[in-house]
C-alpha cells in the first residue's frame, strides 16, 4: 500500500480509502447497503490489514448509524493507528438549526459524532456540501475552534465548486485560521468534470484529494454492460440514480475500454478503473465500498496495479472531456505562459 501526504499537511494516508456509505442500512442509505456490525468488522478488518489507514464517513450516512458502526468497529486500542474521517452540513434532526454550516449546527453536529464514534478527537473534518446561507467567516471560525478545542486535527470540504474552495481558503487567510487541507469529490473515468476547476486548484493550492464513488455508483464494476438490465442486487436495479448519466453511449464506450483492458490483464474491470484514478495527478486517495468481501478485496487489489502508458492513453481517449470556453482561448493563445495547475486540464491537447 502507498501512502501520500494530504494536501499541504504532514498527514500521511494510504491510497485507498474504506468508505462506510453501506454501513447502518437506515432511510436512503438502505439502497447503498445495510451492513451491520459484524459484517462492517470483517470489512474493516481485510482493509486495515491490506494496510489502508483511513476510514471515511458522515453524520448522514444512515442518520447516524454508520458512525455508530464505526466506533463499534474500531472500539478501544483498534483505534490507535486508524484514521477517522467524517463529514457535516446535511440536515440532522427537524429544527431550524439542526441542518448547514453555522457555528451552531457545526459544534453540536462535531460533538454528537465524537460520542457516536467512541472517540475524542476526529482526524479528517469535512464540510460535506457548501452552504451559501452561513458567512464563510463564520464557518472557518467554527472549523478552527474545534482544531483549537483538540476535537478536530485537519479540515477539508466536499462537493464545493471552484469559487467556493478559493473563497474559504481566502478567508482562512486573512482570518489567520485554519484552511482545508483535502476536498473530497466525485472524479471518474466517466465524470471528468473535476479537471476544468477542482483538480488545478488542488495543485495549486496543495489540497489533497479523496474521491467518493470511484466506480461511478457500479457502473464502471465490469457488472453493467450496454443494452443489458442492471443486475439484481446492484445499486441501479435499486432506483440509486447517482450519477446523473449525460451521455449513454460514452458511458458505455469506457466500459467496453474498461473490460477490454481488464481481460487482457486478467484483472476485474473495477481494478482497472480505480489503477487509472490512483495514477492520475493531483489524486491522494480513492474511497472504496461494497455489500461483500469479495467486492473489498477485488478493489484492495488495485493498489498493485500498474497500467502500462498505452493502457492508460486509451482509458483516456474514450473518456475525455471537451475543452470548454474559456480553456480553448487560453489553450489558444495563452499556451506559452500556462502553470503546473493549467496542465493538469491541457497537458493532454
Amino acid at each position: 500500500m502507498e501512502y501520500r501526504l494530504l494536501g499541504r499537511s504532514g498527514l500521511k494516508i494510504s491510497t485507498i480509502t474504506v468508505g462506510t456509505m453501506t454501513f447502518g442500512g437506515v432511510g436512503w442509505a438502505r439502497t447503498v447497503g445495510d451492513l451491520g456490525i459484524p459484517e462492517a468488522k470483517r470489512m474493516v478488518d481485510l482493509c486495515l490489514d491490506a494496510g489502508v489507514n483511513l476510514i471515511d464517513t458522515a453524520d448522514v450516512y444512515s442518520d447516524g448509524k454508520s458512525e455508530e458502526i464505526v466506533g463499534d468497529v474500531l472500539g478501544g486500542k483498534r483505534r490507535d493507528g486508524v484514521l477517522l474521517a467524517t463529514k457535516a452540513r446535511f440536515r440532522m434532526g427537524d429544527g431550524p438549526n439542526d441542518v448547514g454550516s453555522s457555528r451552531q449546527h457545526l459544534i453540536a453536529a462535531c460533538e454528537s459524532s465524537l460520542r457516536r464514534m467512541k472517540t475524542d478527537v476526529i482526524d479528517l473534518y469535512q464540510l460535506h456540501e457548501w452552504d451559501g446561507q452561513t458567512p464563510l467567516e463564520e464557518t472557518i471560525e467554527a472549523l478552527d475552534t474545534l482544531v483549537r478545542d483538540g476535537k478536530v486535527r485537519y479540515i477539508g470540504c466536499s462537493n464545493f465548486s471552484g469559487w467556493h474552495i478559493m473563497k474559504a481558503l481566502g478567508v482562512s487567510e486573512k482570518d489567520k485560521r485554519q484552511r482545508f487541507v483535502s476536498q473530497q469529490i466525485h472524479y471518474t473515468l466517466e465524470a471528468r468534470e473535476a479537471e476544468y476547476e477542482l483538480l488545478p486548484i488542488a495543485v495549486d493550492q496543495g489540497l489533497g484529494v479523496l474521491l467518493w464513488s470511484p466506480l461511478a455508483g457500479g457502473l464502471l464494476s465490469g457488472k453493467h454492460r450496454r443494452n443489458q438490465t442492471a443486475p439484481e442486487g446492484t445499486r441501479q436495479f435499486a432506483g440509486w440514480t447517482e450519477p446523473p448519466i449525460r451521455d449513454e453511449n460514452r458511458l458505455w464506450n469506457v466500459v467496453d475500454t474498461l473490460v477490454s483492458i481488464a481481460e487482457s490483464r486478467g484483472v476485474s474491470a473495477a481494478q482497472v478503473a480505480l489503477a487509472w484514478l490512483i495514477g492520475r495527478k493531483a489524486i491522494t486517495s480513492v474511497i472504496i465500498g461494497g455489500r461483500t468481501q469479495a467486492q473489498f478485496k477485488d478493489n484492495l487489489a488495485a493498489a498493485d496495479l500498474n497500467l502500462t502508458a498505452e493502457e492508460r492513453k486509451r482509458l483516456d481517449e474514450v473518456s475525455v472531456p471537451p475543452i470548454i470556453y474559456p480553456y480553448w482561448h487560453q489553450l489558444g493563445t495563452a499556451s506559452d505562459r500556462l502553470s503546473e495547475a493549467d496542465m493538469t486540464l491541457l497537458a493532454r491537447t
